[in-house]
């Protein structure tokens, strides 16, 4: 059986998603897959970008990053989103990066397309279930089989017990508070493993 192709599809102001992103690609890799790296494109304008550090700094490192398209989800077995939440649902960079998936959808292309995503926030109770449940609520629209790390594994209290995806808070110096490294990876091979299923049920 070929390796499962993975897009892990990411949003990013602050570094965090960018860098939950690369922990998944790690466990993902780890596990087998075949995967893509990608970001949604920036709908902020750029002087609004240049007086903010942290984003201005987010946007260079994450330069070279190809923009995710439609042919990227088309080739994916599984996709792994990574965003942070805004008032208890996904940035409208990536919403309106799912709101334009309508003719991947109507030709049936994203029909068991193996999903999971992660998420950051201020605060622990800031949004970030609901922003992953806001998430998945669209994948459900698609045909998409949610694979959510649940309590599968012991690194998931380490990270916070999100059952639902990896979420992590991040302090008023951009830093993360809690250790997600584990959790995230552990959620890749996760959704890679229920690719595999399902990529081998389909052969």
């Amino acid at each position: 059986m070929s390796n499962v192709k993975l897009a892990v599809v990411f949003y990013s102001m602050g570094g965090t998603n960018y860098q939950l992103a690369k922990w998944a690609e790690e466990g993902a890799k780890a596990a087998g897959a075949e995967v893509k790296v990608l970001k949604v494109e920036e709908l902020a304008p750029a002087s609004v970008i240049e007086g903010n550090e942290a984003w201005k700094a987010t946007v260079d490192a994450t330069k070279d990053v190809p923009v995710v398209t439609s042919e990227d989800l088309e080739w994916a077995d599984a996709i792994i989103f990574s965003v942070p939440t805004r008032f208890g649902n996904m940035p409208s960079q990536m919403k309106q990066f799912l709101d334009t998936q309508g003719g991947l959808w109507a030709s049936g292309k994203t029909v068991n397309k193996v999903v999971s995503a992660m998420t950051s926030a201020q605060n622990p109770h800031g949004g970030q279930e609901a922003t992953l449940l806001s998430l998945y609520t669209s994948m459900m629209h698609w045909g998409a089989i949610i694979a959510t790390p649940g309590y599968t594994d012991p690194v998931t209290f380490g990270a916070g017990g999100n059952p639902y995806g990896t979420s992590v808070t991040v302090g008023q110096d951009g830093k993360m508070i809690e250790d997600v490294e584990a959790a995230v990876k552990h959620q890749a091979k996760r959704t890679v493993t229920v690719a595999e299923w399902v990529k081998k049920g389909n052969q």
